[in-house]
Parts: structure tokens; sequence; C-alpha cells
């Protein structure tokens, strides 16, 4: 028996939605928007997918187009996590997923170029070649941001959060924030 189209596209989605889910949430802040965009994502890349070159690169291809459903979707410097995912996420007790929130939080206060090299590298364990692929840059360029982002990051995750009335700390978030890619 042959495999129907919609049986094609079904194991797609399959393969590849955890990649595309985990990266989009990471690089938007918002489980609503990467939602959207992954849909997108797989709407696109299914009507164009003659234009895939070469199917060892499926994922640095999926990528690009995620990218820049990101960019349809999102205004700039609206990136911010959603209150209620923080809540969601704030209830569980466990260390570990609090570190990962507080993450995901530096994440979002850093620039986008930034954040892009972070997500595929140690979120997507993706090699240095198939990140220059995916964002269309040398593979040295990308060596170069992923030091950047790794001390845009590690600022952004001891950056002091302001008060709320002198109650303790507020939330790390602030969305008018972006670390900048250089020092001044």
């Amino acid at each position: 028996m042959f495999p129907t189209s919609e049986t094609r596209y079904n194991q797609w989605v399959r393969d590849h939605y955890r990649f595309l889910m985990r990266s989009a949430w990471a690089l938007t802040g918002s489980r609503t928007v990467a939602e959207d965009v992954v849909q997108d994502c797989f709407t696109n890349a299914w009507k164009h997918r003659e234009q895939l070159r070469d199917v060892s690169l499926v994922r640095p291809w999926l990528f690009q187009i995620m990218r820049r459903s990101i960019f349809r979707h999102l205004p700039p410097c609206t990136v911010s996590l959603e209150d209620g995912e923080e809540d969601q996420w704030g209830e569980a007790s466990d260390t570990g997923i609090d570190n990962r929130l507080d993450v995901v939080k530096a994440l979002s206060r850093i620039a986008p170029i930034h954040r892009e090299v972070l997500v595929l590298h140690y979120f997507d364990d993706m090699p240095t070649a198939q990140i220059a692929e995916a964002l269309e840059i040398a593979p040295g360029t990308v060596l170069s941001r992923l030091a950047r982002a790794r001390e845009a990051l590690k600022s952004a995750l001891v950056m002091p959060a302001p008060n709320n009335k002198g109650q303790g700390q507020a939330p790390i978030h602030d969305g008018n924030r972006v670390t900048p890619l250089r020092k001044s």
C-alpha cells in the first residue's frame, strides 16, 4: 500500500513538532504564540516542500520557515512570558523547573540574533553547520554570535529585578528591556 499525502504529512508533523514547538516557545516566550507559529510553519513548509534541497537539512529548513513566521506574528520587542504560563510553572516546587523558567525569562531579554543561536545550539543540539544553514549565515558567524549570546544570557540572568513596592523581588522579565549586543 502506498502512503497517502495525509499519512506523510502526519508523520512529518510527528517527527518535527517537538523540535519546532520547543524552539518557537523559547524564542517567543509564549506557548500560545508558539503554537500559532508552529502551525503556520507546517502549513507553509508542506505547501512548499518541493523547495527542500536535501532531506538531511529538514530541521534547519523548518527552522527558517518558523523564524519567518515568528517575525510575522510578533512586532519587534514584544516577546514576553504570559502571566498564566508563569503561574502554571511557578506552582511546581521542582528547582530544575524554576531554573529552566529563569533561563527562558532571561532568553526573552536578550537580542533575537543571540536567542536564536542559543536555542538552536542548546535546546535543539544542532551542530554549527546546520545552525549556519538555518540562519543563513557563515559558520564563523555562528560561533561569534554564540560567544556573545552566552555573555548576554549571563548578564540577563544576573540582572537585578525591580522591587514591587518593597515587597520582595519582581519577576525577572521586563518586556521593554533587552540586553544590548555590546556593552556601551
